[in-house]
């Protein structure tokens, strides 16, 4: 066992360890009880609600495609789908989701180069709209809170940071992809042709700032479409909290699960993100506990069926290879 899957395991274990003493603490017949009253119906609700910001999530990424072809939308759409499924619930690192998910566009038709661009540049719009959508959570936060908590600072500072990281990342793919490409190929000889390609292409998707811009409005969109689901099925569940209070914990929680992103699935930082945070925005810990949970029988009951419909599309390419 290498040390990175032995680290994945650990990592897993303590989350559980974390997720149940977090349980524990708010009660396990509170936890249930809140579970059932969430229930069918909300999970019902985010199943079938999930369709909108996947459908976001697949334009944000349609938004780099040069030039725009609406019948290779579903393309992106699905690649991403596939994308996350395989981030959350496989046991690989987001990255090996990315991965993946590129190597769907290829099947799907994309040229290895431009499937792997678009991922990179994608990421980076999607860094950016959630560092403007946890700007707007920590808004939310700071006007439900004293303004001498004393809370307001490290948070901005935590944000600040990531932003910086995120500016260098971006920074990279516009200046620094000749360095990049040049030792990946010394690594790997037989892609060095794929990767050079691959980053001209990135250098030249981010000289096209208005297509970046979209992807970034559009990923914004999905991260407020998918509070916004959260919301509908605790209200559809009989819960009265209002939106922007969902919003602003939706934001927080999903920057912490960001930030600690070791944490394989955030099991562990998840839970102990809503426990925390929800009472902040008027929702009980026990409550926002069970919503988390839900949300991951959400992320369960969407993505298995997804990743057998790729394993079996990946079967069905190596039956037809092999008769070739």
């Amino acid at each position: 066992m290498t040390g990175l899957k032995r680290g994945a395991i650990i990592a897993a274990i303590l989350g559980l360890v974390g997720a149940t003493v977090v349980a524990g603490y708010i009660g396990f017949g509170q936890v249930f009880q809140a579970l059932a009253r969430i229930g069918w119906r909300g999970l019902a609700v985010l199943v079938v609600y999930s369709a909108l910001p996947y459908a976001l999530l697949g334009t944000a990424w349609f938004c780099l495609e040069k030039p725009w072809r609406a019948s290779r939308w579903p393309l992106f759409a699905w690649a991403r789908m596939v994308r996350d499924a395989s981030g959350e619930l496989l046991p690989f690192s987001h990255l090996g989701g990315l991965v993946i998910g590129a190597r769907v566009a290829v099947l799907q038709g994309l040229t290895p180069a431009w499937a792997f661009a678009t991922t990179t540049v994608d990421v980076s719009a999607e860094l950016v709209a959630q560092i403007v959508f946890t700007l707007v959570g920590l808004a939310l936060l700071f006007g439900r809170l004293d303004p001498r908590s004393g809370l307001a600072g490290p948070a901005v500072a935590g944000v600040a940071l990531t932003a910086a990281g995120v500016a260098g990342f971006i920074a990279v793919q516009r200046r620094g992809m000749g360095l990049i490409t040049g030792l990946i190929g010394k690594a790997v000889p037989a892609a060095a042709d794929v990767v050079a390609e691959a980053g001209d292409m990135i250098v030249d998707l981010h000289r096209r700032p208005v297509r970046f811009a979209l992807a970034v409005l559009v990923h914004l969109a999905a991260w407020i479409a998918s509070a916004l689901g959260a919301w509908l099925a605790l209200r559809v569940a009989g819960v009265a909290i209002g939106p922007f209070n969902i919003l602003g914990l939706e934001a927080l929680v999903m920057a912490a699960r960001s930030a600690i992103f070791v944490a394989p699935m955030g099991v562990g930082v998840q839970e102990a993100s809503y426990a925390l945070l929800g009472p902040l925005f008027g929702l009980g810990p026990d409550l926002a506990l069970a919503l988390s949970l839900i949300k991951r029988a959400r992320e369960l009951a969407v993505g298995l069926p997804v990743l057998a419909a790729w394993q079996g599309m990946e079967g069905r390419r190596l039956i037809g290879a092999r008769r070739s």
